[in-house]
């Protein structure tokens, strides 16, 4: 489409330049020159560039909502990690002694049991997808710090994506304004001659 470039998701062009790709978001590429631009092949009438604009629009929103999904499914992911963590450096603390711990976790949905753990330096982690793996305590720990840092700066990441997808929200939204009004006056100019004879 002409108002819009693909950045090079090769590392090319974009990586050389200092900048970095946004997921292969498509860059918006303002309308200077309406004139100039409606003058291109593909631009035949006002219709078939709003219709275009139009869909890379649609396209922009539908990307939003996928980038605004895997946000709160991070934003969620996150506070667990941390929390498991907690857990884990109490647990490690409490291996030497030869006292049993005791906890209550959650069995069901507001269901709770009280339980008394053994000393012990295995723990259980949920890898997804219900598989399970036993680790040891430092092992654990480590799996849990870095996909604490790994949803942490895919969540920087996300951000800096959501706010580059705004910017070609509003430049396609002016886009098409500018469109529409090139239109609008072209119109006006065309009615011109007419009104004068009558």
């Amino acid at each position: 489409m002409a108002a819009t470039k693909e950045l090079a998701s090769s590392g090319g062009s974009a990586e050389g330049s200092g900048r970095r790709t946004h997921l292969g978001i498509p860059e918006a590429v303002f309308v200077e020159d309406v004139d100039a631009f409606m003058k291109q092949p593909g631009n035949e009438s006002v219709d078939i560039v709003l219709k275009k604009l139009d869909e890379q629009y649609q396209k922009y929103k539908f990307m939003e909502l996928n980038l605004a999904q895997k946000k709160r499914r991070l934003k969620n992911q996150i506070p667990e990690i941390r929390q498991t963590l907690h857990i884990l450096k109490y647990m490690q603390k409490k291996k030497e002694t030869t006292k049993p711990l005791e906890t209550i976790f959650l069995l069901a949905d507001n269901l709770y049991c009280k339980a008394l753990l053994p000393p012990t330096d295995k723990v259980c982690l949920w890898l997804g997808a219900n598989v399970m793996l036993e680790y040891d305590i430092d092992e654990a720990q480590a799996l849990l710090e870095r996909n604490h840092c790994t949803a942490t700066s895919n969540l920087e990441s996300l951000e800096e994506d959501l706010d580059f997808l705004r910017d070609q929200f509003t430049t396609t939204e002016v886009n098409m304004a500018r469109v529409y009004n090139w239109d609008v006056k072209r119109r006006n100019r065309d009615d011109e001659p007419t009104k004068a004879k009558v």
